[in-house]
């Protein structure tokens, strides 16, 4: 008897396995935490919902709760979705149907509920029992082609049935509905957005995948709370967008109303988010009885169905601003929201950005669409593949009928049928199951235009597979299809903060000299500094620069224009003028490439002035010419260039060999002269070049000789004012005014006229401006002197004369730049001074130009 229970204990020692209760506790702990990680906690990046919520989705579909359905009794869901899919408790499931019936609660509800279902003031909803509910439309949106093998299904908890894995979601309702959840060990918040601005959004990214946060920020302004609102300050939203996290100041929208004669009140009509307003009205009262408030008299809330009114009023000696200004500071009338975009991206959690949000939602949907596109082709060839067995028996009817009569059973007149006609097996049963009436004259066109539909829908279906570009305009029109259904405009609104006032606010806006030169550095300098001179006149110190460097471009704007810069290789980047560093006109200014991000090996050839970037008028009517030295020019409308990136964008395709050298802003109706170093000119209207996008090369402006091969284009300027006249300036200092109708207007590429008689005296033409009598001429030599002439002083003369000398040169310094900008008016007293001292024989003779005048 002891040997038996000593063998008994034997078996029992055994089967006890030894555990270190430490590594049971962290594997047992690794495994809850993922569980509710993944199954529980976190949205899905792709249809931006927690498990439960999906289900409940998905149960309503079940039970044919459509939106235009009748409702069905809550508890009825409850039990279907707890029954088959979410073994977590009544309550859970009931809570989150709730949730998404409450307008106060998600941006777009997704179910439409009758009955009690709480309110904002944290009242409870009524009992299942007692309450009903069905689909909202934009639900359906969510579970549209669920049935058509576009997701992954899984087993549910007893393996019975399976469950979606994700929803179809045409919406990208992560990002419109937002979701909040805590986790084991993370935690996630995320801020629901405006439907249309999402949309917009989306489509901004589809047609750039390479596309900067801040560009889709001006889609999406920031969260857009169903509860309204004002989100006060701009650098929350920003940081949430850039980096997933980010903390959102929420603000109620209160009006400060007088009544009576002298009495005051504040109004407050829209609450923060997720704020409970009866919790917040008690609480404001206890601050008042305990003195930590002043000035309020009394709190009614005066909230109806109609939308909620909190009124305070303010006493008689009381300021009613401040104590506004109170009631942010102590009570929830302003709360933040941390945003902390934290969702499922393969199964697994990530903090994700704006643009991350965005991708992952059309990579989902681009997936849905390829597999739908699949699913339909594969009914469609299965049905077509039926129809063509249906057309051969229509084909064959005498024979067909003689088979079957002949055949002893079913099986025999199948296998006769796939034998003498070669069909296939579903083929032969879809003749047999034929019924009589198929065969009038009517049903079999019927069955003849049915199969050319399908034949039609089936090579639509292979295109789109074949075509990422239709998939991609497929997801366009859906998301429109959307956005017109259920896009609404903002409820809250956004409005900078005390902190956040922008720089310009700061900075006077006054028109400033902007040199580059040629070695690449920049600087603004006050217009007022450059004194005016006469023609002929020394001219006065412009840059203390480097022996081997000069200026070589100078340009007019205001400190609150935006500036573009084009490069030689034909890559435009932005600025905005008061970005500049400022400098005097001795100092050497700052390296273009510390400012913006150029390639060291490239130089800025031209730059734009723009007034602004947001103005859509502006952006739509103006255009972008651009030529380069070999003669090709180019046109664009603006607003391809109103989008600004730190890296850049491509402005024009450069062939090899050639530059880009100027780039001017046009109406659209502008007229263009472009001008040859040998002195030839040709006029042409701006119709003539048609519009064409960003990486076009352009077409042909101008004929450069192939007997002179180093000819080159040296200018181009726009004309839109008909008193504007053209001047022209040769490298040796000679130079002179036009008249613009000497120049007669041709078709783009031709050989163009003469502009100025070239000499050795005179040596090539180096500039072409379009100026008038009401501006003033900026010369600027290689070795840094700068003079300032009075347009007015330059008389019109012929096209083909070679000009009057307008500064003097020593040695074998040459003209490096020309700029043509406004008079001085404050400069005015002094002209006739200055102009007696400086100026040089008069310009009667214009073949024999002063050689008296002073030397550089």
């Amino acid at each position: 008897m002891a040997e038996d229970n000593g063998n008994d204990n034997s078996r029992k020692e055994d089967r006890i396995i030894p555990i270190n209760i430490d590594e049971e506790m962290r594997s047992a702990y690794i495994d809850y935490s993922m569980s509710v990680i993944v199954s529980r906690a976190l949205p899905d990046v792709r249809d931006g919902l927690k498990p439960v919520h999906r289900r409940v989705l998905y149960g309503m579909l079940d039970l044919g709760l459509a939106s235009n359905k009748p409702y069905k009794k809550s508890a009825r869901i409850v039990g279907e979705v707890l029954g088959k899919y979410h073994p977590h408790g009544d309550t859970s499931v009931y809570d989150a149907m709730v949730r998404m019936a409450q307008d106060w609660s998600l941006r777009y509800p997704f179910v439409e509920g009758q009955g009690n279902y709480g309110s904002i003031d944290g009242d409870q909803p009524a009992a299942m029992r007692y309450t009903e509910a069905r689909l909202q439309k934009v639900a359906e949106e969510m579970l549209a082609d669920i049935n058509k093998d576009t997701i992954d299904y899984q087993l549910n908890f007893d393996d019975s049935l399976e469950e979606p894995t994700v929803l179809p979601s045409k919406i990208p309702n992560l990002l419109v509905n937002g979701a909040s959840g805590i986790a084991v060990g993370m935690a996630t918040n995320m801020a629901p957005h405006n439907l249309t601005e999402v949309v917009e959004a989306t489509l901004a990214y589809i047609d750039d995948r390479a596309i900067e946060i801040s560009d889709l920020m001006k889609h999406i302004k920031g969260p857009d709370f169903p509860t309204g609102g004002i989100i006060y300050g701009y650098e929350g939203a920003k940081a949430a967008f850039e980096t997933g996290r980010g903390r959102i100041v929420v603000r109620a929208r209160a009006e400060i109303e007088t009544y009576g004669s002298d009495r005051e009140r504040i109004i407050v009509t829209e609450i923060p988010y997720q704020v409970n307003k009866s919790v917040m009205i008690e609480r404001t009262a206890e601050l008042i009885e305990e003195k930590k408030l002043e000035g309020i008299s009394a709190i009614r809330d005066e909230s109806n169905r109609e939308g909620i009114r909190v009124v305070y009023e303010i006493k008689r000696d009381a300021n009613a601003l401040i104590v506004l200004n109170n009631l942010y500071k102590y009570t929830s009338l302003q709360t933040s929201f941390s945003v902390n975009n934290i969702a499922l991206v393969h199964g697994r959690p990530m903090l994700l950005n704006l643009k991350d949000l965005i991708h992952y939602f059309v990579e989902h949907r681009h997936e849905v669409v390829i597999r739908r596109t699949k699913y339909e082709l594969a009914e469609a060839e299965k049905r077509a593949h039926i129809l063509e067995g249906l057309l051969i028996a229509l084909d064959h009817l005498d024979e067909v009928i003689q088979l079957i009569r002949s055949s002893n059973t079913p099986e025999e007149a199948r296998d006769g049928l796939m034998t003498k006609f070669g069909l296939s097996e579903i083929q032969a049963r879809a003749i047999l199951d034929m019924t009589l009436r198929r065969l009038t004259g009517l049903e079999r066109d019927k069955i003849k235009d049915e199969y050319a539909e399908l034949v039609k829908l089936i090579d639509e279906l292979k295109g789109i597979l074949a075509d990422e570009g239709l998939r991609m305009q497929i997801i366009r029109d859906e998301l429109n299809e959307v956005k017109d259904k259920f896009g609404d405009e903002r409820k809250t609104e956004m409005v900078y903060s005390s902190a956040e006032m922008q720089t310009e606010d700061f900075i006077e806006d006054e028109d400033v000299v902007i040199t580059i030169s040629h070695e690449g550095y920049i600087k603004r300098t006050p217009l007022t500094e450059y004194r005016r001179q006469g023609r002929g006149g020394k001219g006065s110190l412009g840059s203390n620069s480097r022996d081997e460097d000069f200026i070589e471009h100078l340009l007019i704007a205001s400190n609150h224009n935006y500036m573009l810069f084009f490069t030689e290789a034909g890559r435009c980047f932005w600025l905005r003028v008061f970005e500049i560093p400022e400098g005097t006109r001795t100092s050497k200014g700052r390296a273009i490439q510390n400012i913006i991000n150029i390639p060291k090996e490239e130089k800025i050839k031209a730059f734009i002035k723009l007034l602004s970037l947001k103005d859509q008028e502006y952006l739509e009517n103006n255009f972008i010419m651009m030529c380069t030295a070999k003669g090709t020019i180019k046109k664009t409308s603006l607003e391809a260039y109103s989008r600004p990136r730190a890296n850049g964008i491509n402005a024009i395709n450069i062939n090899e060999g050639d530059t880009l050298l100027e780039a001017v802003l046009t109406t659209g109706s502008s007229e263009i002269v472009m001008a040859l170093k040998s002195g030839r000119a040709i006029r042409f209207n701006e119709s003539t070049v048609r519009p064409m996008g960003r990486t076009a090369t352009g077409v042909r402006g101008i004929w450069i000789d192939d007997e002179n091969p180093n000819d080159e284009v040296v200018g181009m300027i726009s004309i839109n004012d008909p008193s504007t006249t053209v001047l022209v300036v040769s490298e040796k200092g000679y130079g002179k005014r036009t008249d613009i109708d000497d120049y007669r207007v041709t078709n783009r590429g031709g050989k163009g006229v003469k502009t100025l008689s070239i000499t050795e005296k005179t040596g090539n033409l180096v500039a072409i401006k379009g100026v008038t009598d009401s501006e003033d001429l900026m010369i600027i030599n290689k070795s840094g002197i700068i003079i300032r002439i009075a347009i007015s002083e330059l008389r019109v003369m012929g096209r083909a004369t070679q000009g009057v000398r307008l500064i003097s040169l020593k040695d074998n310094d040459e003209i490096a730049s020309v700029a043509n900008v406004p008079q001085d008016e404050e400069e005015e007293k002094q002209e006739g001074a200055e102009n007696g001292e400086n100026t040089a024989e008069g310009e009667g003779n214009t073949d024999a130009p002063a050689d008296d005048a002073p030397q550089a």
